[in-house]
């Protein structure tokens, strides 16, 4: 049973559904099934009302031929999805999506401008009612940013203000942003600043959620009519990142 006076939100990289394997073209499709069955028994056992994903796969050769995002809505039981495909080409399908327990509204994708020699990026973007409360819609994003240089990150986050600076809907940003709240990398705080976001204990050094490199890259960023009720940085090896979840709650109240 799902409580009417909060939501719980979940981000995960899924890494094309390779778990910590090396890269997902060596596995089998039963293996990458596997997979993603755990990511289902995940999913089941913390019931969120919405999922990030990111690195999340359509039809691709090297990952099964199969639509993952399909898949864990299916399995999970979480019935609405939209998966925004920012790269498309040479039999390969893949980016970022949402999955909710909530009918999805208004969903539009957005690619990033080319970043060679890295792969596309971009977010996808839906708008939810709030549970129980059938006149207070929010906008829901899934977003991921480029990993190689703070400099793409920076305009790809200016990409992401301009296309949700003019957004009417309180807002739940999520995703995998390749960066932390750091000095030499402004790209999380002026998103903050330009959005008026808040995450939780930004400044925290124990809840990496990049394990190799001992980075918290996961974040779930939300405006101001919200507030964390809860947040984890889930230990089980799901990808090569690990899941955020938080349960929110109303700043203050809203109307029913």
């Amino acid at each position: 049973m799902h409580d009417h006076t909060t939501l719980k939100v979940a981000t995960l990289n899924l890494a094309h559904g390779r778990k910590d394997a090396w890269h997902q073209a060596l596995l089998r499709r039963a293996a990458i099934q596997a997979n993603l069955d755990e990511v289902v028994r995940i999913l089941r056992q913390e019931q969120p009302d919405v999922v990030a994903l990111q690195e999340a796969d359509g039809p691709s050769l090297w990952s099964g031929r199969f639509d993952h995002v399909a898949y864990l809505s299916e399995k999970a039981g979480i019935p609405y999805f939209v998966l925004g495909e920012h790269v498309r080409r040479m039999k390969l399908s893949y980016g970022t999506a949402l999955v909710s327990r909530h009918l999805l509204k208004e969903t539009s994708s957005h690619r990033f401008l080319p970043s060679p020699p890295t792969q596309r990026k971009g977010m996808v973007v839906g708008t939810i009612r709030w549970p129980g409360r059938p006149h207070f819609s929010l906008d829901v994003v899934s977003v991921h940013l480029d990993f190689s240089r703070n400099s793409i990150r920076q305009r790809q986050a200016n990409e992401v203000i301009q296309r949700l600076a003019g957004h009417r809907r309180p807002l739940v940003l999520m995703g995998d942003f390749n960066c932390g709240f750091g000095t030499k990398d402004r790209t999380l705080s002026v998103l903050a600043r330009e959005l008026n976001l808040q995450s939780h204990e930004p400044e925290a050094t124990d809840m990496a959620s990049f394990p190799s490199r001992n980075k918290r890259f996961d974040w779930i960023m939300i405006s101001r009519e919200f507030t964390f009720l809860a947040h984890r940085t889930l230990s089980d090896v799901l990808s090569d990142h690990r899941a955020v979840v938080a349960t929110l709650g109303l700043a203050r109240p809203q109307a029913t």
